[in-house]
């Protein structure tokens, strides 16, 4: 998805997209207070930019040309479909471009690409408190009302 000059220009990582992608990586997981080894860092960057696996990533950019967003996303067959789900992990948006329509075309990217692979769905989750993320995400998407459970294992 690229504007050619008129909005964002969205396009799939590349590996010399590194070190643009790994600012906005560490400020994603920054805003969610966690951390993430630097391991896995690299690892989850060679595993988007890798053909043979299937975690894709795409980074939008600004009119100027300045990385200001990322996503990253899955695929997965389902019990429930014949065609994979999509699994939006990874949405983030700087702060100083949020509410300009940005994360909404990434959402829409990755809409774009599910549709074009034959996926069922689209799906992700965010943190109940994420007030402004559930304002975009209640317009794009329908709220499920499914509540989210995990056992760590690690």
């Amino acid at each position: 998805m690229s504007n050619a000059g008129t909005g964002p220009d969205i396009r799939p990582l590349r590996p010399s997209d590194h070190d643009e992608w790994l600012a906005l990586w560490q400020a994603y997981i920054a805003f969610y207070k966690a951390s993430v080894p630097d391991d896995i860092t690299e690892l989850t960057f060679e595993r988007i930019t890798s053909a043979n696996v299937e975690i894709h990533g795409a980074i939008a950019r600004d009119q100027t040309g300045r990385a200001v967003g990322i996503v990253h996303w899955l695929t997965h067959p389902a019990t429930w479909s014949r065609v994979p789900y999509v699994y939006l992990e990874d949405l983030y948006v700087e702060s100083g471009v949020r509410g300009g329509g940005m994360g909404c075309a990434l959402i829409g990217h990755v809409e774009q690409w599910a549709r074009g692979h034959g996926a069922a769905k689209v799906y992700w989750l965010t943190q109940d408190t994420n007030a402004t993320a559930r304002g975009l995400y209640d317009r794009v998407a329908t709220h499920t009302g499914f509540v989210h459970y995990e056992i760590p294992l690690a």
